[in-house]
């Protein structure tokens, strides 16, 4: 069976609490650090004057040749590791750096607005199914 399909979230949410342990989930953010005995990566952004980091476990996706300060989209499942928190189990980790970020913020944005105005059409329909039947 093939995992869920992952979604979004702004760095800033997955240390928030928002994300619950095992969501699939995208992610980006700049390569800050990387332990390669622990296979490990940080990744930052920055949102309302702030720095957000996500940890990301990188032993599925190594070799990993880390370029430092570049910019990285990863997709992978939650876990909470005890005494590192939330971490992210990273499926792929792409670089993608000279991505326009606030161009992607705002994407990301657009499309959560998509979908919510999609399932509230949805709901409607459904509830109009049910009065034209009951």
């Amino acid at each position: 069976m093939l995992p869920a399909a992952a979604v979004f979230h702004f760095p800033w949410e997955v240390k928030s609490g928002r994300v619950t342990e095992g969501t699939s989930l995208r992610t980006f953010g700049r390569l800050t650090s990387y332990e390669s005995g622990e296979s490990r990566a940080t990744l930052s952004s920055h949102n309302a004057s702030e720095e957000h980091t996500v940890t990301v476990q990188t032993q599925f996706v190594e070799p990993f040749n880390p370029i430092m300060g570049a910019h990285y989209l990863v997709l992978g499942e939650v876990e909470e590791v005890e005494g590192v928190g939330v971490v992210v189990q990273a499926r792929v980790l792409n670089c993608v750096d000279g991505v326009n970020v606030a161009l992607l913020q705002k994407a990301i944005t657009e499309q959560r607005a998509f979908f919510e105005e999609r399932e509230e059409r949805k709901e409607k329909s459904v509830k109009k199914c049910k009065l034209d039947d009951g």
